[in-house]
This record gives C-alpha cells, sequence and structure tokens, in this order.
C-alpha cells in the first residue's frame, strides 16, 4: 500500500488485488453516503523503531437506523456545503443527507 500525504489529504493506493479488497472493506466501513461518516481516530503511539505498526480505532455512529433524524424548527432553506445542493423545508420537514452528511441549514 503505498500512502501520499500532500497537506490535510491523505491518500492510499493498493499496490496488490488484497489490499484493493482491504481498501474497498475500510470505505464500506466508514463513508456512510446517507449520513454520517465515521472517522479514524489513532490509538496509543507510533514509534517505527520500537514496533513499526499504528493502529486507529473506527469512531462514529453504528448505522443508519441508529443515527438520529433531525427536523427543522421553522421553514428554511438548507444546502450542502460540498455540491451546493439548496433544498426548501417547512416545519417539522427532516435535514436530508447529501453527500455524506445532513444539509446546513442557510437561513
Amino acid at each position: 500500500m503505498q500512502i501520499t500525504i500532500e497537506k490535510e489529504y491523505i491518500e492510499l493506493t493498493p499496490e496488490r488485488p488484497d489490499e484493493t479488497a482491504q481498501l474497498e472493506a475500510l470505505w464500506r466501513m466508514i463513508v456512510d453516503c446517507a449520513r454520517f461518516n465515521k472517522k479514524l481516530v489513532p490509538i496509543g503511539e507510533y514509534i517505527p523503531s520500537k514496533r513499526n505498526m499504528a493502529r486507529f480505532a473506527i469512531e462514529g455512529p453504528p448505522g443508519g437506523s441508529s443515527v438520529q433524524e433531525v427536523r427543522v424548527d421553522r421553514d428554511c432553506r438548507c444546502y450542502c456545503q460540498q455540491c451546493n445542493k439548496f433544498v426548501v423545508l417547512k416545519k417539522g420537514e427532516l435535514i436530508p443527507p447529501c453527500c455524506g452528511k445532513l444539509m446546513e441549514i442557510l437561513d
């Protein structure tokens, strides 16, 4: 697996078919396009001379059904910070997900 770091971004590039399968499994575990994405949180320390391995925990809600639904308390517009999509919502409607997370209330 090749790891490339550029500013605040990390790119993982599999070099073998088994690494491709592992990266796909990790992606499916972390990314939930319908609601909330999970995150990798470092555990312990990384000292290559001691043990050349980094360990991370996957934190976040366990799945779509356990994620709390959020409703708007007034008529408003919501937008997605990623793709700039807008929707108009009436009081009491659910805030829809877009690009992996809930849309933001604009007004």
